[in-house]
């Protein structure tokens, strides 16, 4: 992926005016060239891009933002292709690079990186009304970050993205670290994560062999694994069940209420279901996120 532009000021100085053709290979992204007003220019979305909804009509679909059809991208003649580190895969980035196309690569993992990111695509697209829509958003930020500060003790949260079993029978969940997007929005919520500190995959943590394949190979640590002993020990005061990328409902409430019945969040009724994308999503959609989370973690 080295000859991507994930750059900022290299994407903005490769283009003296705005692209026509934009083919998005990641939902959030697509949502916010929609709000920032640049929608017309998109031509191509994956399966998963579903915001905003009565807008999204005109544009092709073009496969899951891991396996996008190539040669149907290619078939919409791109000026430019928004991608993301974590969401795309090297191959499919690769293979657009090769025929010639820009590709924007991005990769923010803290939310003033994320911001950044709009700032750049309203600088790209030159648009002074998009300009003035993220200096509400920067307000709403410096507002969120200041009464975030001023919480005397922070909520200690868990939330798990991911749930399975090893082969034996016993249930994992994974969750994310402090190297995440997530993770530094609960933070400036007021929210601390129990697992901030936990890489993926550590040989030192006790028991962690116990339900990880032996030749699994990850390079990136930021999303451990963790048995339902250490959620206990840690005790969270919230835990938070977004309904994506794994579709946590009422059930599985129901099921956490039962299995961490001692935990604080379950004494205190605070095991709650979330809209993942308030989470997950880093775009413009982090002022809902700004508006909805407090209230959760307080």
């Amino acid at each position: 992926m080295n000859s991507s532009i994930d750059d900022y000021h290299d994407l903005m100085s490769l283009f003296t005016n705005p692209p026509k053709r934009v083919v998005s290979l990641v939902p959030s992204l697509t949502e916010s060239m929609f709000d920032l007003g640049f929608g017309e220019f998109v031509v191509g979305i994956t399966d998963y891009c579903i915001h905003p909804a009565n807008q999204l009509s005109e544009c092709m679909r073009i496969g899951g933002p891991k396996t996008p059809r190539i040669q149907d991208i290619l078939s919409l003649q791109p000026d430019l292709i928004l991608a993301n580190k974590e969401e795309n895969t090297p191959e499919s980035v690769h293979a657009l690079q090769e025929a010639g196309i820009k590709v924007w690569l991005t990769f923010p993992t803290t939310v003033r990186q994320a911001v950044d990111c709009l700032w750049v695509m309203a600088g790209v697209f030159q648009s002074k009304m998009a300009a003035l829509r993220l200096e509400i958003l920067e307000h709403s930020l410096d507002w969120a970050i200041a009464a975030g500060s001023n919480h005397q003790q922070k909520t200690r949260y868990f939330c798990p993205i991911w749930q399975s079993e090893t082969n034996n029978g016993i249930p994992w969940w994974m969750t994310f670290n402090r190297y995440t997007y997530m993770n530094d929005l609960l933070d400036i919520l007021g929210g601390e994560n129990i697992f901030s500190d936990r890489n993926r995959y550590d040989p030192a943590e006790a028991g962690i062999n116990d339900y990880i394949e032996e030749n699994e190979q990850h390079s990136d640590t930021r999303y451990p694994r963790v048995l339902s002993e250490e959620i206990i020990i840690s005790n969270p005061d919230l835990i938070l069940l977004p309904d994506e990328p794994y579709s946590f409902g009422k059930d599985h409430q129901e099921m956490f209420y039962e299995i961490f019945n001692h935990c604080t969040a379950a004494k205190q009724n605070k095991i709650i279901l979330v809209y993942g994308s308030l989470l997950m999503w880093w775009g413009t959609r982090l002022a809902r996120a700004l508006e909805v989370l407090p209230a959760l973690l307080n």
